[in-house]
């Protein structure tokens, strides 16, 4: 039988692996987190209380044994084959032309796991990098399992299913099992245990990386720890290096010192070359006619609020955000071929616009074109990883789809993000229902797919 303080105890777990792995474990991990706090504990000769004492000590043997049991290792060659286009076809030449003489390049793979990111991040590079450079590919992690199983460089055939052929043929040789890595590739990567709440000037020194691949390793980060994690990723980026991010990664559409770009049916993030100039501060004054347009928006009085926009003049009418509005309010009116067709021209002026790719999900939605609208969701939720909207669509068509996974996973992610959505989003996007109200919605679906 459970201790009857066994919930507390599961908290100070939880605190524990914040405050010494920045990870973050909602309550729905309790089971999970109780398990392995027994398991590990017995393993020992501990009590579970006496287990959490030493390690909120200088345990480190048992920090890493700890995130090798709460890691998921999954991944395999070539995952998110897209991104590594853009990397051969964009940020590699780009590079290239920038180290000139020096003819050398430095890459790294944050939580590189058993190390098939890292290995992909060699074969791209023997490719694409002239025979004579110099390259050196870092793999990090904290799990020292994982890392094991990297440096011995031996794998399924599974894990080949993204590889390209020219990959296969050039880089894998037949083992027990499956195959391994020619050793040649293995030799150009070197694997090293991080726990990456901690920083390492040397790991993470100014300027030391021209690529840096950190892929769905953030979101199971605290905040604090992500933000600290992406400020020395910026830090270590030579200027015009590149960062590649999971696809539920995301820093927005303005992330401090660097520049995002889209292509290949990929995000990733540029290091500016030159430190961006502070703004002066703004006072978030609306004109008065913006500001009534989007209370009438509210009120359902969508002719008049668009009479009201009409009375905008000046560089105020040409704003993104008046744009927006407008948009809104034809697609209330039912008029989602004008609303579309305002969203596609912002996007030709800034492609990296979450709301007007939201905006665009909305009226494809209302005219019954779910794979496109699917895919502008997914787009304004990856530019902006605060913006609730588009979880709570998306949850509601993997809902009628009868993805349950899925729509359990995007609307209890709603739910979180609805708390802190700002009044306007929801003001446009909330189709007339106000937060709690889209809160319930999504606990009430949450329960229909239980």
């Amino acid at each position: 039988m459970p201790p009857r303080d066994g919930g507390a105890l599961v908290e100070r777990l939880r605190r524990l692996l914040a405050e010494r792995l920045g990870m973050a474990f909602d309550d729905k991990k309790d089971a999970l987190l109780a398990e392995i706090l027994q398991q590990r504990a017995t393993q020992h000769g501990l009590t579970d209380r006496g287990y959490l004492d030493r390690l909120a000590s200088a345990w480190s043997a048992e920090l890493s044994a700890l995130a090798e049991a709460l890691t998921v290792n999954e991944t395999y060659f070539f995952r998110n084959v897209e991104q590594f286009r853009a990397l051969a076809e964009v940020a590699l030449p780009a590079r290239i032309r920038a180290a000139g003489d020096r003819r050398r390049l430095a890459l790294l793979s944050v939580g590189c796991s058993t190390g098939e990111e890292a290995y992909s991040l060699a074969m791209v590079t023997a490719a694409q990098v002239p025979e004579a450079w110099e390259v050196g590919i870092v793999g990090l992690d904290v799990n020292r399992g994982a890392l094991r199983k990297a440096m011995a460089g031996r794998y399924s055939l599974w894990s080949l299913r993204e590889a390209p052929e020219s990959a296969r043929q050039r880089w894998f040789r037949p083992a027990a099992d499956g195959v391994e890595i020619d050793s040649r590739l293995r030799g150009r990567v070197r694997f090293v245990e991080h726990n990456v709440a901690r920083d390492d000037p040397v790991l993470f020194a100014y300027g030391a990386y021209d690529i840096v691949f950190c892929r769905n390793l953030l979101m199971y980060l605290t905040p604090d720890t992500a933000a600290a994690v992406v400020e020395r990723i910026t830090r270590a980026l030579a200027p015009g290096g590149f960062l590649f991010l999971g696809h539920t990664d995301t820093l927005g559409r303005r992330p401090a010192g660097l520049t995002v770009h889209h292509s290949h049916g990929a995000f990733y993030y540029e290091r500016e070359t030159a430190p961006a100039r502070t703004a002066e501060p703004v006072a978030d004054v609306r004109p008065r006619p913006r500001e009534r347009a989007l209370r009438l928006l509210g009120e359902e009085r969508f002719a008049e609020g668009l009479r009201a926009l009409d009375s905008i003049t000046g560089a105020e009418a040409d704003r993104p955000e008046t744009w927006l509005l407008r948009g809104c309010l034809l697609a209330h009116l039912g008029d989602t071929g004008r609303a579309a067709d305002l969203c596609r021209r912002l996007l030709e002026r800034d492609a990296l616009f979450a709301d007007a790719h939201q905006l665009l999900a909305d009226c494809y939605e209302g005219d019954e074109r779910h794979d496109e609208a699917r895919r502008h969701h997914r787009i304004a939720s990856q530019l902006d990883a605060g913006f609730a909207m588009p979880r709570l669509r998306l949850g509601l068509l993997a809902r009628r789809a009868g993805d349950r996974r899925s729509a359990e996973e995007e609307l209890d992610r709603a739910v979180r993000l609805l708390r802190e959505e700002t009044d306007e989003r929801i003001a446009l996007f909330g189709g007339g229902f106000g937060r709690t109200a889209l809160i319930a919605l999504c606990r009430a679906e949450l329960a229909a797919v239980s």
